[in-house]
């Protein structure tokens, strides 16, 4: 997996937290931010997915069967 450089901000008393954290696991400061930002990433994937279902249930958002885009599509 490739890295890219990101430049961010944090409120002091977060800057401070996650400095204490890191230190009492005992991993970097980038693996705890990217392991929270990973565990949080999967939560709101949930959050998304129910919105996505509410849409879909509400008539908001229409489905289409795969089979008839398929074959609109002209893909076996």
């Amino acid at each position: 997996m490739s890295t890219v450089k990101k430049l961010i901000s944090f409120d002091s008393n977060i800057a401070a937290e996650l400095e204490a954290v890191s230190e009492t696991l005992h991993i970097s400061q980038k693996e705890l931010v990217e392991r929270a930002l990973d565990f949080y990433f999967d939560h709101t994937d949930s959050i998304i997915a129910q919105k996505i279902s509410e849409d879909v249930e509400s008539g908001k958002v229409g489905v289409h069967d795969a089979d008839e885009v398929f074959e609109q599509l002209g893909i076996n």
